[in-house]
């Protein structure tokens, strides 16, 4: 079974690490994994996004044509890369920046305002990983508790960031658990 994941929003939103992060952690659970980044030279403040594909067997190409699992953080990104979702794919979005959700019913939109709950527990940086932890509590790409070791593993020269992340992640799964 193969997934197509795009991980999309602005440069500094961390948007390139939460995919390196799933990869990795595809990685870790043995599974085939590429992952390809795509950004502007402005970076930080421009757009920025990557595609992750995981698969159980070869993966023949890394990029994506029809996208299984949208994680966005901003609205221009969404509005690039939401002609091309699969039918009954998932997207997830920080509804603390987009405003506007579009109309396509072909898709299951699950809303989740990550910056807003990593404002709440003073770690700002972290709505990356608050978009994790929501990729976690509405998807079965990974038990829960791959994800939480694949970020300690992640940022293990960080381990100073553990409950912080540990804690944005948890925002995330609870709070699309909880609805």
């Amino acid at each position: 079974m193969e997934k197509q994941c795009v991980f999309a929003g602005f440069g500094g939103q961390g948007i390139l690490t939460a995919g390196l992060l799933v990869a990795s952690i595809g990685a870790m659970q043995n599974r085939e994994v590429t992952w390809i980044p795509s950004y502007g030279s402005e970076m930080r403040g421009g757009t920025a996004n990557c595609t992750v594909k995981l698969s159980d067997d070869p993966i023949a190409s890394p990029f994506a044509k029809k996208i299984d699992i949208l994680v966005v953080m901003n609205q221009p990104s969404l509005e690039k890369f939401i002609s091309q979702m699969k039918e009954g794919g998932i997207i997830i979005y920080d509804s603390s920046i987009i405003k506007e959700k579009p109309n396509k019913s072909e898709v299951h939109f699950i809303e989740i305002p990550a910056t807003s709950l990593c404002e709440k527990i003073s770690y700002e940086r972290g709505a990356n990983i608050c978009m994790i932890g929501a990729l976690a509590g509405s998807t079965d790409l990974f038990e829960k508790e791959n994800y939480e070791t694949g970020i300690n593993h992640y940022f293990a020269k960080n381990p100073q960031f553990h409950k912080s992340n540990q804690a944005a992640f948890l925002s995330g799964y609870d709070y699309v658990q909880g609805r």
